[in-house]
């Protein structure tokens, strides 16, 4: 996980492992609120001896926590991102093929084509991720569906 490599920028070159496998242990964790309940022990542990580390866990780490929110048999493969980085290297696959686009609209046009193309993939053969299970896990987290926010912070008018 990026997260995690991230959090290496804030440890000094020697310090131990103990602290990272730790914090990497919070991603197993069942429901949100006891990867949370863990997070502070952790913190705790670990804030005398590795306190920009800490803060900075502390100040990023709440993102990291989305997939939490879907169904727990979608945890294994949403806590990586295996996914975006398949799709990723099919692109870079397929425009290498072409190797010089004669503008920018035909690159975007094989990149649109090759999405769909994962998508109808994704819609009839095997699944990676059960959608029945996110649509059951809507209706009985948000009583029907998901809730749409009245305004965005931060969004113009």
């Amino acid at each position: 996980m990026h997260f995690l490599r991230n959090a290496l920028d804030h440890l000094p070159r020697k310090a131990n492992d103990d602290c990272l496998v730790e914090l990497r242990w919070l991603y197993d964790r069942h429901d949100i609120e006891q990867a949370r309940e863990d997070l502070g022990k952790w913190l705790n542990k670990w804030q005398g001896k590795y306190a920009k580390l800490c803060d900075w866990v502390e100040a990023n780490i709440e993102e990291t926590f989305t997939f939490y929110r879907l169904p727990s048999e979608h945890h294994k493969h949403l806590k990586s991102t295996n996914m975006l980085e398949r799709i990723n290297e099919e692109i870079k696959r397929r425009t290498l093929v072409v190797r010089i686009f004669p503008n920018a609209a035909s690159c975007l046009r094989l990149v649109r084509a090759l999405a769909a193309e994962i998508h109808e993939e994704w819609i009839q053969g095997t699944r990676y991720l059960n959608m029945d299970l996110l649509e059951e896990h809507q209706r009985n987290s948000c009583g029907g569906g998901l809730k749409q926010p009245d305004e965005v912070p931060g969004e113009l008018d």
